[in-house]
């Protein structure tokens, strides 16, 4: 049964077929050949994956993004970030890398937001002389600091899939993405300094606080939604409502770009979101099911730990995996796969759960940034004009800093377990 199960899944991978419908086809077709199992279980065991009510906020914080989105938040956040770093060398790259990490406290999906970052500043990179395979790779890797910084529906699916709390996550997930976030922008500077990229001009004290009181709406929504959550005042689910409500209000009536007319299209677009993420949840329990009962993950989290008997050591080959496993399945199907079969081996090595969240949130982030199934590389490469293999190839220094926060995060606890304590 296994065996079946695996042949079919990397057949079909290697075949280009959608993940989500290659893990429910290998999954029914596994339990066709053992037998003994009605064919309904596999609609039984899909909707048990969905029938969550901390889930329902995935379609609230999508469609809170999306109305964010259309009503000019993105637009207002990028003059913001170009306020604080004129007259620094490279200013536009600085600007990317600062409008990543505010745009992840707003939608929460690293693909959404590199489509959005990217369709405003690789244009206007490439018109001041950027070169477009950097301007695209910074892109991508800003755009998904999305999964890493709260709201994010990466830590969402693990908290779900793990029970742990979502609030201790969302605070958790701040420093490890500003880390990031700041990463980018020091060596965004001195790429800028090497290739002599244009430097912006400084604006005054008084423009400064102009574009903040402007963009101060957007600016408010991921302090409101965080402390909101973590302190009790609302769950995770109802936050997504809150946040949908606040981006209408902020969009229609301060912003005045979000018209009723919008609105159809909007939701349309949340739904179609919201049921890509669905249906890959759904196929993905239903083959995580397949495997609990099949007791692969104990027999996984058994090899691990003969291996080695060294925290360190077991914490590296996790690593490693991880880092593997994302080149091949998008982020929401790798959290849940892994999550169950993961969670058992750290707890075993006594690291706190907070803290292993983040670690494999940002090992499937990266694999964001990786081929052959980089969904936020192809959205950069698509925004760009820049083959793949070429950014592929300028993305590498990106990868490398990020792998070093991976490392800080992994054996430094204190950054993400201040928020428990």
């Amino acid at each position: 049964m296994v065996g079946v199960l695996f042949i079919t899944f990397f057949t079909l991978v290697l075949l280009g077929i959608p993940v989500a419908f290659v893990l429910g086809i290998a999954s029914t077709a596994s339990l066709v050949f053992a037998g003994g199992y009605p064919i309904t279980v596999v609609i039984q065991r899909m909707f048990a994956g969905v029938d969550s009510f901390p889930l329902m906020a995935i379609p609230f914080f999508m469609l809170a993004g999306s109305l964010m989105h259309r009503g000019g938040i993105t637009k207002r956040i990028i003059d913001f970030a170009l306020g604080l770093v004129g007259g620094i060398k490279g200013s536009l790259s600085q600007v990317v890398s600062i409008a990543g990490v505010i745009m992840g406290g707003i939608s929460g999906s690293g693909v959404a937001d590199t489509a959005a970052i990217g369709s405003l500043m690789v244009p206007e990179m490439a018109r001041r002389g950027y070169d477009k395979a950097f301007s695209a790779s910074l892109v991508a890797c800003s755009g998904s600091i999305g999964l890493i910084i709260p709201p994010s529906i990466a830590l969402i699916l693990y908290g779900v899939t793990a029970q742990v709390s979502i609030g201790d996550l969302f605070l958790a997930g701040i420093v490890p993405g500003l880390l990031i976030g700041l990463g980018l922008m020091i060596m965004s500077y001195f790429i800028a300094i090497k290739n002599d990229y244009p430097m912006e001009g400084r604006v005054s004290g008084t423009e400064k606080w102009k574009r903040f009181k402007d963009s101060s709406w957007a600016l408010m929504m991921p302090i409101i939604i965080i402390f909101g959550i973590r302190f009790g005042i609302f769950t995770p689910t109802e936050g997504g409502a809150i946040a949908s409500v606040y981006a209408i209000i902020v969009g229609k009536f301060i912003y005045k770009e979000l018209s009723f007319k919008d609105m159809p299209d909007v939701f349309a677009q949340a739904a179609i979101n919201t049921a890509v993420i669905s249906f890959i949840i759904a196929t993905a329990t239903l083959f995580s099911w397949i495997l609990a009962s099949e007791q692969i993950p104990r027999q996984v989290a058994q090899y691990i730990l003969s291996i080695s008997d060294n925290k360190y050591v077991i914490l590296i080959l996790i690593n490693a995996m991880l880092l593997v496993v994302g080149m091949f399945l998008d982020s929401g199907p790798a959290i849940i796969l892994l999550t169950p079969v993961l969670v058992p081996i750290a707890v075993s090595l006594d690291v706190n759960l907070v803290q292993f969240g983040l670690i494999l949130v940002i090992n499937v982030t990266i694999g964001l940034l990786t081929p052959p199934v980089g969904t936020a590389l192809f959205v950069a490469s698509n925004i760009s004009g820049v083959p793949l293999g070429q950014l592929s190839k300028a993305i590498l220094k990106f990868i490398a800093l990020m792998l070093f926060i991976l490392l800080l995060i992994t054996y430094i606890p204190a950054l993400t377990v201040w928020a428990v304590r």
